[in-house]
């Protein structure tokens, strides 16, 4: 075929029907959808359900089974001056809220004024016993600094992170 300048154009000899062109790209995009899915869900970020901690009988257990409930998450003590009213107040809760996917989660701690001495097995007893605690109870932990679970080092830090974020909404409000 000549072209206007009376050249020969040339046509590009291709082994590949065309035919298949359209399935071919739609397959190569199905594909590269698929694997972005794929890496989205492997680079998951952690969140406080994604822990495994250590029940008060030493059972190794995933918080995943909490997922879907609002968790009250706390440390409690069997030595403090406020035992008797915050135990009271979280049966309280985790009875009358508990049908409704709310779940106290009681970590036992003896970093503050060492408040819980007990081993496990005498807080179990202590508070299923006085209190009629009917809410998962935790081993023993250091809530913070470097002996801190990991699941209590995120809600440190996520709970920095909201707080810093309420802070500069407040400056960014006053400030307008």
């Amino acid at each position: 075929m000549l072209d206007p300048e009376g050249s020969v154009e040339h046509q590009p000899s291709s082994s590949f029907p065309k035919v298949f062109l359209i399935p071919l790209a739609m397959l190569l995009a199905i594909a590269a959808l698929l694997l972005l899915a794929f890496s989205a869900t492997q680079q998951k970020e952690p969140d406080f359900y994604t822990f495994k901690v250590v029940n008060i009988r030493g059972k190794l257990v995933s918080l995943e089974k909490y997922r879907g409930s609002v968790s009250l998450v706390v440390n409690v003590a069997s030595e403090c001056g406020y035992t008797d009213s915050h135990y009271k107040a979280l049966q309280q809760l985790q009875r009358d809220l508990g049908p409704y996917h709310f779940n106290v989660l009681a970590f036992p701690c003896n970093q503050f004024g060492q408040q819980e001495p007990d081993t496990n097995k005498e807080i179990e007893s202590f508070a299923r016993k006085t209190y009629g605690a009917s809410f998962p109870m935790f081993s023993k932990i250091a809530v913070s600094g470097a002996g801190a679970i990991p699941a209590f080092k995120y809600l440190i830090d996520m709970s920095h992170e909201t707080w810093q974020n309420f802070v500069s909404l407040l400056v960014h409000i006053m400030t307008r």
